[in-house]
């Protein structure tokens, strides 16, 4: 077959399949072959989920388009929808389409040959018909078509290769006219190219675009589990998999075959010989070498813009493959939508195509330098300067713009500038001392950052008083010394000679230390004054960063649903920009919205997220990372993976010591995590230690600032202790002491966890009754934002009264969420056992009689005889004491044990 470059009339061999002539048969017994299901999908990639939303969306009348790159898995996941629904061979039919088709009459035969349902394949009727729409309308008003149940699926495969403005309208027109009967399913590594937009409208239209067609975390560890049981890989390997491939599922199982030759010489997925034939053959071998090039150039930008792009271009690149057309090629970039056409490379793609250098990268880092430093894109200018090796560029954006380097907080780019600065540079400037004295304190070197400030002269510190004060302020709350911090923030905001970005900086640091001390209404107020500042300044950076500084007052109230609202207002608000703005501030937001999905209990949804920001974080050492990790240490303890959580504390605390982070930043928060990991494991001596260990910080009062509530939890992990050690009158002394003693608002979640931790002290001194009232007032409070964390933290104390208590609470989806939870359902707390329990065989039978099946298709099921499955049937009825297969289904239900 030619293939048909320029889609003209038919050809020779086409005019011989209207003439019915022997050459023309041979064509259509060629064609026919390619109108068939392939085999079942080879390999178990473990997606029930996708699977099922695939298989739900294939309804009579409806369209379903897989769109994705090279290696996404599209066919697999189609396939293994189709063969979990068992259909069958004949009402599938599968067209790998192929650039030969963009010929239509070529295109139409094919379908005419899926179409007929006695598959007889008479072409006759595309060429007596006046023209080709007109034939596609006559097979798809096809009586047999028309009627619902046939439950058809006509496949598309590949449809990127079909280019033809006639072919594209026959396409749009099947997709209009799509009959009763029929399903469509399109796959392409292109978006579509005609509207469908009323189809979406009317509900037939499902699009599984990358993000959906990704493994998730949770997936990329079941799609590893027996590397991890065989410890081919650990917990640590598989979580840097997912992470530097997004969940792209070609070179994932690559790696994964690759595995079992490697085995004790295992190499980085990036430098296995298959993973890398695949990126080369699959992504680069169908480009021209200038379009490698121009894609090579854009790899060299962290994330990259059409515009961006354009003054990086040389004469050996190609300047009209851009990243948009890069993106719409079937290129793995993800497009940042909203950001003024911004996109991000597959992690794996960026490093593979980053391993070779090429000629003219600094002057190509120097020049993307000014192009953010034109736009007030400081941080960035700063990091591609740095790249550029161009010092005296990066010392003068340092310098004239240091205080907006600041809200940016790219501590990393700012460090490696010190490495490269001039000897005594740093000592003979009294700015640039001050602003890497502000570099060490957000890093949370706060040592460092003390011994450069101790260096200036009585006049530098006399002229810079409000910098100075500004900086002890922000020191000092990040140490955990809230009073303290206040006072310095007066005194800063007092100076006549302070900027706007100081006044920032300061007021977010009096939001932050007054809203641990509990005080949230002159939180809100000093926020309100940084937002009013940002605005002034058309500052987009500091204005994030005010967002999130609302919704942790929010958060501390207790306030789920408002936090969320806030955050992902934040959130859309910077994807609304033309321009790309500081990165911290979206690693923020993002931060704390995976705080406030996992104290709603929205696991999955946090898990995603917190991969991604988690990434930004550890790229400019912003100190958020440790939040990112305790995060994660949350999740694992919750998912009851104790052993991940110790490795992630592990991590945290290599990491932060190779940051060189002083020990009052993140000691505390590991230590609590500690503390409350060994509890879940039943360790109580290692837990005492771990809380020993935090006496200090503990003495002091400090607020960690990352995690504000952490001296009240500190304080319920003490009670705990006691309860675990069996000391209730210890425990009971300890909570009065804290209701007592607390001099501040005690923040929603501690709140909570005292009322819970109450309800247990009540249950062993007073009995049932009094108990269940106060968790049942518990259950209710925590009911109305969903803040379900507590009720995990602490489900070892909890089972037992949650199990008494569970039938008399109000119906509710934060209730089913409960007992979810704890394993509990109304219907299995308030069962009777029975005095004879189900056998497995018996169980199995029951299951399928609940599914409608009749005792033969049980029977042929089960490859058992009809008297054996009557047998069961009669022991079922006589344990369940019922006399019918509805009473059955109905008291099993009634048991849980449906």
């Amino acid at each position: 077959m030619k293939p048909f470059d320029d889609g003209s009339a038919a050809n020779d061999e086409f005019q011989s399949v209207a003439a019915g002539g022997y050459r023309g048969e041979l064509v259509r017994d060629l064609l026919k072959q390619r109108v068939r299901i392939p085999s079942p999908p080879s390999g178990d990639l473990k997606r029930p989920a996708l699977t099922a939303r695939i298989q739900a969306a294939l309804e009579p009348g409806a369209v379903v388009y897989l769109e994705g790159p090279c290696g996404y898995g599209k066919s697999h996941a189609l396939l293994s929808a189709l063969h979990a629904a068992n259909c069958r061979s004949e009402r599938v039919k599968w067209i790998g389409v192929t650039v030969q088709d963009n010929e239509p009459s070529r295109l139409l035969t094919l379908l005419s040959i899926a179409l007929d349902p006695q598959a007889s394949a008479d072409t006759s009727l595309i060429h007596s018909s006046a023209n080709l729409s007109e034939a596609l309308s006559l097979m798809l008003a096809n009586e047999y078509w028309q009627q619902a149940d046939r439950n058809g699926v006509l496949v598309l495969d590949n449809l990127g290769a079909l280019s033809h403005p006639v072919v594209i309208e026959l396409l749009e027109q099947l997709l209009v006219e799509l009959p009763k009967g029929l399903s469509l399913a399109m796959v392409s590594r292109k978006p579509l190219p005609f509207e469908t937009h009323k189809s979406e409208l009317e509900g037939r239209f499902t699009r599984f675009g990358p993000e959906s067609l990704e493994l998730t975390r949770r997936e990329t560890f079941e799609f590893y589990d027996h590397a991890l049981a065989t410890s081919q890989l650990t917990t640590v390997a598989v979580d840097h998999l997912y992470s530097i491939t997004d969940g792209w599922v070609t070179p994932l199982a690559l790696y994964q075959r690759e595995l079992s030759v490697l085995a004790e010489s295992r190499v980085p997925i990036q430098e296995t010989i298959s993973v890398e034939r695949f990126l080369r053959d699959s992504v680069l071998a169908r480009l021209t070498p200038p379009q490698q090039r121009s894609l090579r150039i854009m790899a060299e930008m962290d994330l990259v813009s059409d515009d961006l792009f354009g003054c990086l271009t040389d004469p050996a690149c190609d300047p009209g493959f851009r990243p948009s057309v890069a993106a719409e090629a079937g290129l793995p970039l993800r497009s940042l939508s909203g950001r003024g056409r911004w996109f991000r490379f597959n992690p794996l793609l960026h490093e593979w195509l980053r391993s070779s250098v090429l000629d003219g990268a600094c002057e190509r880092a120097l020049a993307a330098s000014r192009w953010f430093s034109q736009r007030g894109q400081l941080p960035e200018a700063l990091r591609y300067a740095l790249l550029s090796e161009n010092s005296d560029e990066a010392v003068r954006i340092a310098s004239e713009g240091s205080e907006a380097l600041l809200i940016g907080q790219d501590t990393a780019s700012l460090l490696r500038l010190r490495r490269t600065l001039p000897m005594g540079l740093l000592e003979q400037s009294a700015r640039l001392r001050v602003v890497y004295s502000w570099v060490h304190a957000i890093g949370g070197q706060f040592g460092q950052a003390r011994a450069l400030m101790d260096g200036l002269g009585a006049q530098d510190n006399d002229a810079m008083a409000g910098r100075v004060n500004a900086l002890k302020a922000f020191i000092l709350r990040g140490e955990g010394h809230v009073e303290e911090a206040l006072e310095a923030a007066d005194l800063a905001l007092s100076a006549e000679t302070l900027s706007t970005q100081g006044q920032l900086v300061t007021q977010m640091v009096r939001s932050s230390a007054l809203c641990a001390a509990g005080r949230f209404a002159e939180a809100r107020e000093a926020n309100r004054a940084t937002t009013r500042l940002a605005r002034e300044a058309g500052d987009m950076g500091a204005e994030v960063l005010a967002v999130y500084t609302h919704a942790r007052i929010e958060l501390g109230k207790g306030a789920l649903r408002h936090a969320e609202q806030l955050l992902r207002t934040g959130l859309d608000t910077i994807m609304n920009e033309t321009l790309r703005p500081t990165r911290v501030g979206e690693t923020r937001l993002q931060l704390n919205l995976v705080l406030v999905l996992w104290h709603q209990g929205r696991q999955a949804e946090a898990d995603r997220l917190l991969v991604s920001c988690g990434r930004h974080a550890e790229q400019t050492h912003d100190l958020g990372l440790l939040l990112a990790m305790a995060l994660r240490v949350l999740i694992c303890r919750t998912q009851g993976r104790l052993g991940d959580a110790f490795v992630w504390i592990g991590r945290a605390e290599r990491t932060m010591h190779a940051w060189q982070v002083d020990e009052s930043a993140y000691l505390p928060v590991l230590e609590a995590l500690k503390a409350s990991c060994w509890l879940a494991t039943g360790n109580i001596e290692s837990a005492s230690h771990a809380m020993e260990r935090l006496q200090p910080y503990r003495a002091s009062r400090r607020v960690p600032e990352l995690i504000p509530m952490m001296p009240g939890l500190l304080d319920a992990l003490q009670v705990r202790i006691a309860l675990a050690r069996g000391d209730d009158v210890k425990a009971a002394d300890s909570l009065r002491s804290i209701r007592l003693n607390s001099g501040r608002v005690t923040p929603f979640a501690v709140d909570l966890h005292l009322r819970l931790l109450e309800s247990v002290v009540v249950l062993r001194e007073k009995g049932v009754g009094a108990a269940q009232k106060l968790l049942s007032q518990a259950v209710n409070v925590a009911a109305r934002e969903h803040f379900i964390s507590p009720f995990a933290e602490l489900r070892a104390e909890m089972s037992e009264l949650m199990e008494k208590t569970y039938p008399q609470l109000p119906e509710g989806e934060f209730t089913r969420a409960l007992g979810q939870l704890y394993g509990l359902s109304a219907a299995k707390v308030n069962a009777v056992p029975l005095a004879e329990p189900i056998s497995d065989r018996e169980q199995g039978v029951l299951e399928l009689i609940a599914n409608g099946l009749s005792n033969q298709e049980i029977a042929d099921r089960l490859h058992i005889s009809l008297h054996t499955v009557k047998t069961h049937a009669r022991r079922i009825n006589a344990k369940l004491e019922v006399k019918s297969r509805t009473q059955a289904i109905v008291r099993a239900r009634e048991l849980g044990l449906l």
